[in-house]
């Protein structure tokens, strides 16, 4: 990796991160799902936006490092949901459990691939 592509990343990152913040704050204040619907946004965002950086036939050396790797890297979070699935079970929760975990993969894939499919054309 060049130290262009690093701070690509860096500079990535430094958006998709504090959005990640404030969407888990929005959705904290205005939904009775709570924590778990702040995760799903950004996952399915961030799943989303790969799959576009992905099905760009002509993309620049730029896009991945800033968008695909800093920008959906920061803004996804795969720990968040795995330890949101914890507590669930440790709760015994089992159908915020189910809904949580079917919707994010049950969603998040298709997600992918609309992304892809939008930006190959």
């Amino acid at each position: 990796m060049t130290l262009t592509s690093a701070l690509l990343v860096a500079l990535g990152a430094s958006v998709g991160a504090p959005l990640r913040f404030l969407v888990d704050r929005w959705a904290r204040r205005h939904s009775r799902a709570g924590t778990t619907l702040g995760t799903l946004i950004v996952n399915l965002v961030g799943s989303f936006l790969l799959g576009v950086v992905a099905g760009l036939p002509d993309a620049t050396s730029w896009v991945l490092p800033l968008v695909g790797i800093g920008f959906c890297g920061a803004l996804t979070t795969f720990s968040t949901l795995a330890f949101e699935l914890w507590v669930f079970l440790e709760r015994r929760e089992w159908k915020p459990f189910a809904a949580t975990l079917g919707i994010s993969l049950g969603a998040g894939l298709p997600a992918v691939w609309l992304g892809w499919a939008v930006a190959a054309g």
